[in-house]
């Protein structure tokens, strides 16, 4: 039998090949992450069957490309809330990012600043909004809400003061989701990753490692507020100028109503398949959100995003744009920022292509185009 190449030591071992697509950072990722972040990172709620089902309805989605349309070098420029970007693209809140890697959330800020497109900082970051802020580009802020009304106000005034150009709002966190593959490896954080925006010590249960306990979800089941309603909305609205973006809709009333209480944008999202399992993948309510709000607020999709083609389908579906996730956080955990901002120029070039082949000058063009679901 033939001597393996792995067995002699006299051989070496090529490196992995370079990422050819945005998808490939997660064998990379997964190569140098211990399990249980890996399973953290990766995992969903439940079963995980809304979790499969986000990329099962964005595979659906055939886009009809248009020809002839001397078409040869496309614009992917793209406003969202006010301001132009180089991409309908921004890079999505997840929690802890020096989990992933030392440069945490300021390394891949960076990255989404020097590619042009909007950082969407967690309020469970593991650096500071300031720190954050300073690493260049537009930063929008995402806020949990909390049970004390004080600190919500705080992290109000200091997202303001740091510069961050947008709200976003998460509301679909009453309590965390299930997340099975952390209650088995009973998940805790490491004591050097530590939530930064909220007060010393307010992350402690977050480090306890519990058997048959996620304690993630202890922490967020202690600190978050478990009944917010249209008027905690209504508030935040009364105490920021700045864009509202409310993140986690999925039924198009809830839509319309955000709309009416002043939203700038939905993000029609199901927390990556991290929350109510069973709930529908977002590319199957897409086309009803942008109908129930009309002309009122931008949508934008979140979950299972993986390429520049699925970029394309939420804009032929409707959307004004989306919210990339878990490829940034493949992309950090497998080369930090350096990794981070090689998979965003990988993903202007699948966007561009993907613009090209079908026939549009620019994103605005691809919101023109017709689709339809395939087995």
């Amino acid at each position: 039998m033939a001597e393996s190449v792995l067995s002699r030591p006299d051989v070496p071992v090529a490196d992995p090949p370079a990422p050819a697509g945005l998808a490939d950072f997660a064998d990379l990722a997964r190569a140098v992450l211990p399990p249980e972040v890996w399973d953290f990172v990766d995992g969903g709620s439940g079963a995980e069957t809304t979790l499969a089902a986000n990329r099962r309805a964005l595979d659906r989605v055939a886009v009809l490309p248009r020809v002839l349309r001397g078409v040869h070098a496309p614009s992917t420029r793209a406003r969202l809330l006010g301001a132009t970007h180089a991409l309908p693209v921004a890079v999505a809140p997840m929690a802890y990012q020096r989990l992933l890697h030392p440069d945490g959330e300021s390394g891949l800020a960076a990255a989404a600043g020097a590619a042009g497109v909007p950082y969407v900082a967690s309020t469970l970051s593991s650096e500071p909004i300031e720190r954050i802020a300073e690493a260049g580009g537009a930063v929008w802020f995402q806020l949990y809400w909390l049970r004390e009304r004080g600190l919500v106000a705080d992290l109000l005034d200091r997202a303001h003061a740091a510069g961050c150009t947008a709200i976003a709002v998460t509301v679909d966190v009453p309590v965390l989701g299930r997340r099975l593959r952390d209650v088995r490896n009973a998940f805790a954080i490491p004591p050097h990753v530590v939530a930064a925006n909220l007060p010393a010590g307010r992350d402690d249960l977050a480090h306890a490692a519990v058997p048959g306990v996620s304690a993630v979800a202890a922490h967020t089941g202690e600190v978050f507020a478990p009944a917010v309603s249209w008027a905690d909305l209504e508030w935040l609205r009364a105490r920021t100028d700045l864009p509202l973006l409310v993140k986690g809709i999925l039924d198009p009333r809830d839509a319309a109503l955000a709309a009416d209480a002043g939203a700038d944008a939905v993000v029609v999202s199901n927390h990556g398949g991290r929350q109510l399992d069973g709930a529908p993948a977002t590319a199957t309510v897409l086309p009803e959100v942008v109908e129930a709000v009309g002309d009122r607020c931008e949508v934008l999709l979140d979950s299972g995003v993986r390429g520049g083609v699925d970029v394309l389908r939420a804009l032929a579906l409707g959307a004004h744009g989306v919210l990339v996730g878990r490829p940034m956080l493949w992309a950090l955990a497998a080369g930090g920022r350096a990794g981070a901002q090689t998979a965003l120029d990988l993903l202007a070039g699948e966007f561009t292509d993907a613009l090209t082949l079908a026939g549009c000058v620019d994103p605005a063009a691809a919101r023109e185009l017709r689709t339809i679901l395939v087995d």
